[in-house]
């Protein structure tokens, strides 16, 4: 039963994957689509974002020139695809294990000759391969529109954008991911409060000093677009802190999916 389960995962979350990827990549495409049209304007109120205190400080307008297509996309176009990538990959990973059980399908999948370690690796491979797909054909949808609009962004610091909006996905995936070998039940109202918190904890990081040591708790800080766009870098710290939380989601899902009394829920 190797692979089996893999890819009945991916059979079975076709459909929310086609919507997610084609309402993401859609809003995407109309975000740079619009850019031309703004592009005057908005080098001329970028001065005026930058002076507007804590506001422009809470989502990185200070630090970027709207009038230029990265720092518009970084702001306009990043907020749309990290809530949107946060949203899926939350989803995707507090239903993997928990569904099962919700369904009443848990005693059926685990009286075949799988083991639950095999479940819940195959799971895990799912759905980081909705993860991957989804921003596969995002990314590319973005590229071919920044080229249809004659944007010459640059192309390393685009590329690090993705990168870092991928790896969010991935952590917020795993952190739900460990979540719902605890869940008997979908949880879908606890994955996209995860998320949405994690995002507005980054937020209020930027709002004060005082906050900065939430930056260590949530992915949306090393996802941040303005702060990329400025340094033209991913911050490490963020990075490897995020990747303990990655470890620890798989963790506990190997961890207490072996050990759970699974029933018909």
């Amino acid at each position: 039963m190797r692979g089996i389960l893999f890819l009945h995962e991916l059979r079975q979350g076709k459909g929310n994957l086609l919507i997610w990827t084609a309402t993401i990549g859609f809003l995407l495409a109309v975000c740079i689509f619009l850019y031309p049209e703004i592009e005057g304007q908005m080098g001329q109120v970028s001065g005026m974002f930058a002076d507007m205190g804590s506001f422009s400080a809470a989502f990185g307008m200070d630090k970027v020139d709207f009038g230029q297509f990265m720092g518009y996309f970084a702001v306009e176009c990043g907020n749309i695809l990290g809530l949107g990538g946060g949203f899926f990959a939350a989803l995707l990973g507090i239903s993997s294990l928990a569904k099962e059980e919700g369904a009443q399908t848990a005693e059926f999948l685990l009286s075949h000759p799988v083991s639950r370690r095999q479940v819940v690796l195959q799971k895990l491979l799912a759905v980081l391969a909705e993860i991957l797909v989804m921003n596969g054909v995002v990314m590319a949808l973005s590229f071919l529109s920044a080229l249809a609009i004659g944007a010459e962004p640059d192309w390393h610091t685009f590329g690090l954008l993705f990168l870092a909006y991928l790896l969010l996905q991935m952590e917020i995936g795993a952190i739900c991911f460990g979540i719902s070998a605890f869940l008997s039940r979908g949880g879908m109202g606890i994955g996209l409060g995860i998320a949405a918190l994690l995002y507005f904890l980054n937020l209020i990081a930027n709002l004060t000093e005082k906050a900065e040591f939430l930056k260590y708790i949530t992915p949306y800080s090393y996802a941040d677009g303005a702060e990329i766009v400025a340094a033209d870098s991913l911050e490490p710290a963020y990075l490897t802190v995020g990747l303990c939380f990655v470890l620890a989601g798989i963790g506990a899902a190997f961890y207490w999916y072996e050990r759970k009394d699974v029933g018909l829920g």
